[in-house]
This record gives C-alpha cells, sequence and structure tokens, in this order.
C-alpha cells in the first residue's frame, strides 16, 4: 500500500521564503554575497593560520602549513611574553590607547556637535578643514611632526612630559591623528538627532554644557560607541607614529615589540614567538569587536537611516 508524505507548513513557509529571497536578491545579490564570502575567507585564513602557528614549533611551521601541532607549544607564549617583552609591551599600548582615544572621544564630539548644531560664521570652513586631513597622506607628515613633537619638548617645564619618548607626546598625536575621521562621522551623526528635547532642555534654564553632556551626548550613544570602537583599532594597529615618536625602547608599544621579533635576528628570528606575539595583539581587539559588534552595527545603522 502505497504511502504519501505531505510537508508541513512550517517546511513550506521555509522553503517558500527562501525562493522569494533568492528573486529578490537577482544576479546582482548572489554577486554581493560571493564576493563577501571571498573577503570572508580572505580576513579569516590568515587569522586561524596566525592562531595555529602560534602554538607549533619552528620546524612544524616551516613543515606542513595546515598541520595539526604534535604538541601544544605554550612555551611559545611564554617566551614572548618575557623574552620579547611583548607583556610590557601590551601595557604601553593600554596606556597609549586608553588616554588617546579618551581624548579622542572627549575633543572630537564636543567640536563635532558644535559644527553640526551652531550655526556661526566660518562653521563650514572649520568642518572641511577637518574632513580635509581625511585626504592627507599621514606619511607626509612623519618628518614635520618629529620635528614639532622634538621642539615641544624644548618648551620650559612642560617640555619634559610632551617631547620626544613621552607618552604625552604619542598621545597628544594620536588624537590629532584620529580627529578628521571622528568629527566627520559624529558631525553627521548628531545632525539627525531631534532638536526639540535640546530647546526644552534650554527653557528649562539648562546651559549648553549640560544640554551636550546629559542629552545629546546619550542620545547619541550608538555613534559615540562604533567609532570609539573604530578608534580604538585604528590607534592599537598604529605603527608609523610610536615609530617615529617612541624611540626609547622602555617607552615601545606593541606593534614595535612585534617588528622587533620579527627583525632582531634576520632568519634566525623566534618565528614560533613572533606568531604567539600577533596572537596576543589580535585577540585583544578581536573580543572588544566582538561584544560590541551589535552596538556598532546599530551605531552605523542609525546614523544612516535617521
Amino acid at each position: 500500500m502505497a504511502t504519501t508524505t505531505q510537508a508541513t507548513p512550517g517546511a513550506h513557509s521555509r522553503s517558500a521564503a527562501r525562493v522569494e529571497r533568492k528573486r529578490r536578491l537577482g544576479p546582482m545579490g548572489v554577486l554581493t554575497h560571493a564576493a563577501l564570502g571571498i573577503w570572508t575567507l580572505l580576513v579569516t585564513v590568515p587569522i586561524v593560520w596566525t592562531f595555529l602557528a602560534s602554538v607549533k614549533s619552528e620546524d612544524e611551521i616551516f613543515g606542513d602549513a595546515w598541520s595539526l601541532p604534535a604538541t601544544l607549544q605554550w612555551d611559545n607564549f611564554a617566551r614572548a611574553w618575557e623574552q620579547a617583552r611583548i607583556g610590557q609591551y601590551m601595557l604601553n599600548s593600554l596606556v597609549v590607547v586608553s588616554f588617546s582615544t579618551f581624548g579622542t572621544m572627549l575633543v572630537g564630539s564636543m567640536a563635532a556637535y558644535v559644527l553640526a548644531r551652531y550655526p556661526f560664521r566660518g562653521n563650514r570652513a572649520i568642518y572641511m578643514l577637518f574632513v580635509s586631513g581625511l585626504a592627507f597622506p599621514f606619511f607626509l607628515a612623519l618628518t614635520p611632526l618629529f620635528f614639532v613633537v622634538q621642539n615641544m619638548g624644548n618648551v620650559p617645564v612642560i617640555g619634559q612630559f610632551i617631547g620626544l619618548n613621552t607618552y604625552a607626546g604619542a598621545v597628544l598625536v594620536y588624537i590629532a591623528y584620529s580627529m578628521p575621521f571622528t568629527v566627520f562621522f559624529l558631525a553627521a551623526f548628531f545632525r539627525t538627532l531631534p532638536t526639540a528635547v535640546a530647546e526644552a532642555a534650554m527653557v528649562d534654564g539648562a546651559s549648553h554644557t549640560r544640554v551636550f553632556f546629559q542629552i545629546m551626548l546619550p542620545m547619541a550613544k550608538p555613534g559615540i560607541i562604533s567609532i570609539t570602537i573604530f578608534n580604538i583599532l585604528g590607534q592599537w594597529n598604529q605603527y608609523q607614529i610610536p615609530l617615529i615618536l617612541l624611540q626609547d625602547r622602555e617607552k615601545w608599544v606593541l606593534t614595535q615589540g612585534i617588528a622587533d621579533i620579527s627583525t632582531a635576528a634576520g632568519y634566525d628570528a623566534d618565528w614560533a614567538a613572533l606568531f604567539a606575539a600577533l596572537t596576543l595583539a589580535i585577540l585583544p581587539m578581536l573580543v572588544v569587536y566582538t561584544v560590541f559588534q551589535r552596538q556598532i552595527q546599530s551605531g552605523l545603522t542609525a546614523g544612516a537611516l535617521k
């Protein structure tokens, strides 16, 4: 006796949804998804290979690239942390990036708010001056930047704190380096916020400072979180600025320490420790982005939709 199988309504609806989604996407949608898939592989494969190489011996690294290690070589991390002083360099990076990100967001958000919400003569010119920093090749400024910071070190009293081989000097340059994109992004975001709440607060006697910090800044939280994460990622991975400004080995940041491992002994470099150091540098930023991924996406989407 023959039996018939009837598809469940749920399975039928899912199948219909897939067909409808493919129809709406069309050829360009398929190409877009294929491009995103290729981009995902290009980003993911090197990271996975780095993590895998960080627990291998050097013979295994230069052998089969994708073979699993016979024994997990955790001593690679110990050598990177102690002998290569990656722990100290990571602490230096944490200090510099923490202060520079805080300064960037404080100054950048205030500048963006004023440029976005207060019309005055020269507003557009100042905004374009900030934005023009996005088009300026940073490499052209390295030599003048070196002499500027060096001359700042000759200033009486405060020169010893803001000159070459000082964290404060590096922090100030990091802030200036991150300011154009911060102002560009936040100014566009502040323009989308409603004015009714701010006007009501002003009528109730709130000062401009109070309106900004207690009303407008919380309303701009999605955008603030998004640009903060972008600044942390960019400043954590910065190499050219500390290479010029922090020449004292005790003041090196993480990127300088990693570069030193690969160049200290030429072809005899400790490659296993190098990949362990790279893993230590990647993991904090990977965790930060993973934790705040939804906030970043909501911030970008909110700024676009409003």
